[in-house]
């Protein structure tokens, strides 16, 4: 497990602990009378959200440096993530524009220009495969 994972067991441990241990003193409150036992029969309902309802300021409070600490982990741990997807998604792009790069003509400098301009003896994409430009001279 990670460090992270880790914290968060040990936090969420923590507050159960306290909720389970405001759950005892409240049940025990209630046993000696010093609290109502709850309406009708509700009783165990009623001391479930006493319980919830003093454990939370109580966690607030008591987990505060463990949850900064628990928050600086996980931001590590997203930025960490977010430079690799990124290194990963520039490393593709790297893939990709050489794949897409130009490759250069073959042959000599002259005639490639010359095939570029549509002078080449071959068939230009206008004139078919005829050599007759469009003025209808031959070339």
């Amino acid at each position: 497990m990670t460090d992270t994972k880790h914290a968060t067991i040990r936090y969420t441990g923590m507050r159960v602990g306290i909720f389970v241990a405001c759950l005892a003193v409240v049940t025990g409150l209630a046993h000696l009378g010093l609290i109502p036992a709850g309406i009708g029969t509700s009783n165990p309902l009623w001391l479930i959200a006493l319980a919830i309802l003093i454990s939370s300021p109580i966690s607030f409070m008591v987990l505060s440096r463990q949850r900064e600490a628990m928050s600086e982990q996980v931001g590590g741990a997203v930025v960490r993530t977010r430079q690799r997807l990124h290194a990963n998604r520039t490393m593709e792009d790297d893939v990709d524009d050489a794949a897409r790069a130009p490759v250069p003509a073959q042959g000599d400098a002259a005639g490639g220009e010359d095939e570029r301009r549509g002078e080449g003896t071959g068939a230009s994409a206008e004139g078919g495969a005829s050599g007759v430009a469009a003025t209808g001279k031959r070339d």
